[in-house]
C-alpha cells in the first residue's frame, strides 16, 4: 500500500467535508474509540488486524475481505484485544444529503445503504477478486484526492459515485444470483476457453467477452466445478499438453502452443495435476498406451 496515501488517525468523529471523506488508516499499538454514531453512512473495509466490531451490543469478528455499513444514528465501536497487531482499514465516510442525491439519480445507488438501514444488515464478505476490485477502486479515488492534476474537481465524483455503485452492484449480484443464470452461459464460456487455449485467457477477458459481471463468471465455475476459473483454464491446458505429448510432440513443445508462457510453470502445474514430470509421464505413457 502506498505509504502516501495513508492518513495519520484521528479521532475526530464527525464529518468536515460536505459530500464524503475517504481514508486508508495502518495502526500499532492503536487505542479503540468509544462507543459512538454518526450523521453519515461509514463504509468500513477490513485489511489487517485482530478486531470485532460492536454493532448495537451484537458482535462481528472481522476477517480480510469484510466491510461493515453502518448507517446512521447507530452505536458501534472497535475490541481490538492484541494492539502489537498491525491495523489496517479503509474509512470512507458519506453525508445523508449526498446518499440523497445519489437516489435522486437512481436507486440503484443506495441499495446497500437501504438494506442496513432497513433490515440491521451491517456485515458483508467479499471474495478476494471482488476486494481486490474494489481496492483499486479506494486507491485510485484516494490518489485523486491527494494529487492536485488537471480534472481533480471532475474526475472526484466519478471515483465516488464509481466506488458506491461498485459495492452496491458487487453485494446485489451475490444476493440475487439467479437473476443473472444463463444456462446456456457455461457451456458456451467452457467451450470459448477450449477453443481459445493459446490466447490469453482472463477473467476479465471472458466477462468482455460474454457480456456479464466478472464476479458472476467467477462464482459461476467456482460454484460448478469447485475450482475457481484460473484453476479451470489451467486444467484444460495441461490436460491439451498432455494429449499432444502422447501424440509424440515434446514437452518443451506444447506447453507454449496452449497458452503457458513458461516452461518453469508448465512443468511445476503438470507434476502437481498428473503426480510426475512432462517426460516422466510421456516415457511411461507411450511404451504403455494402455495406461491412459
Amino acid at each position: 500500500m502506498k505509504q502516501e496515501l495513508r492518513s495519520a488517525f484521528n479521532t475526530r468523529q464527525y464529518m468536515l467535508a460536505r459530500d464524503f471523506e475517504i481514508y486508508y488508516y495502518s495502526d500499532l499499538h492503536f487505542q479503540a474509540v468509544k462507543g459512538h454514531a454518526h450523521d453519515y453512512y461509514e463504509f468500513y473495509l477490513f485489511l489487517e488486524g485482530n478486531v470485532t466490531m460492536v454493532i448495537n451490543q451484537k458482535k462481528y469478528p472481522l476477517q480480510y475481505g469484510d466491510m461493515i455499513l453502518v448507517p446512521p444514528g447507530i452505536s458501534h465501536y472497535a475490541i481490538i484485544p492484541d494492539s502489537n497487531i498491525p491495523y489496517r482499514r479503509f474509512i470512507f465516510w458519506l453525508s445523508q444529503d449526498y446518499a440523497a442525491s445519489l437516489l435522486k439519480q437512481s436507486p440503484d445507488y443506495v441499495y446497500l445503504m437501504q438494506q442496513a438501514a432497513s433490515t440491521s444488515h451491517y456485515l458483508y464478505h467479499f471474495a478476494p477478486e471482488q476486494f481486490n476490485s474494489v481496492q483499486n477502486k479506494i486507491l485510485k479515488l484516494l490518489e485523486e484526492t491527494h494529487a492536485d492534476r488537471y480534472g481533480r474537481s471532475a474526475a472526484i465524483p466519478l471515483d465516488v459515485n464509481d466506488l458506491i455503485l461498485s459495492l452496491n452492484r458487487i453485494v446485489y449480484e451475490d444476493q440475487h444470483p439467479s437473476t443473472f443464470q444463463d444456462p446456456d452461459l457455461l457451456p458456451d464460456v467452457s467451450q470459448y476457453i477450449e477453443n481459445h487455449l493459446e490466447e490469453e485467457l482472463s477473467l476479465d477477458s471472458l466477462a468482455e467477452q460474454f457480456f456479464v459481471s466478472k464476479y458472476y463468471v467467477s462464482h459461476l465455475f467456482k460454484r460448478t466445478y469447485g475450482i475457481s476459473i484460473h484453476q479451470y483454464i489451467m486444467k484444460k491446458r495441461l490436460n491439451a499438453c498432455r494429449n499432444a505429448m502422447l501424440a509424440g510432440k515434446q514437452p518443451s513443445q506444447v506447453f507454449l502452443a496452449y497458452g503457458i508462457r513458461d516452461y518453469s510453470s508448465f512443468f511445476r502445474a503438470f507434476k502437481k495435476e498428473y503426480g510426475m514430470s512432462p517426460k516422466e509421464y510421456q516415457d511411461v505413457y507411450l511404451k504403455d498406451p494402455d495406461r491412459h
